[in-house]
């Protein structure tokens, strides 16, 4: 668990102090990207406090939920309904990351 914090500051510093440039081609699905890695970290730290947490299933649906949100998001532009489809992703992932929240929040603090 320390390693992961750790590892989570760096990332953090790291993408702070360095001037990361997105390929403008990648600028549309890099903030559903985001939704779907947090969907997965939430997500994560909910089977965690349950105690069914699998490093193995956290990391292939990290990033299966990054490959589809993009995916999706991929199709809609070619078929002319990329921001529908955006809005779409990121309601349904919204829910499942407040769901989970609210999860964490009982768990945490019993209310």
């Amino acid at each position: 668990m320390l390693i992961g914090a750790l590892a989570l500051a760096a990332g953090v510093v790291l993408g702070l102090v360095w001037d990361v440039a997105v390929p403008e081609a990648m600028e549309p699905y890099l903030p559903i990207a985001v939704v779907a890695a947090l969907d997965a970290l939430f997500g994560g730290v909910r089977a965690k406090l349950d105690k069914i947490f699998d490093d193995k299933v956290f990391v292939v649906s990290f990033i299966f939920n990054v490959l589809v949100a993009a995916l999706i998001v991929f199709l809609g532009d070619k078929l002319g309904v990329g921001s529908q489809l955006s809005t779409g992703v990121v309601v349904v992932l919204g829910v499942r990351i407040f769901g989970n929240v609210a999860a964490i929040r009982r768990h945490l603090f019993k209310a």
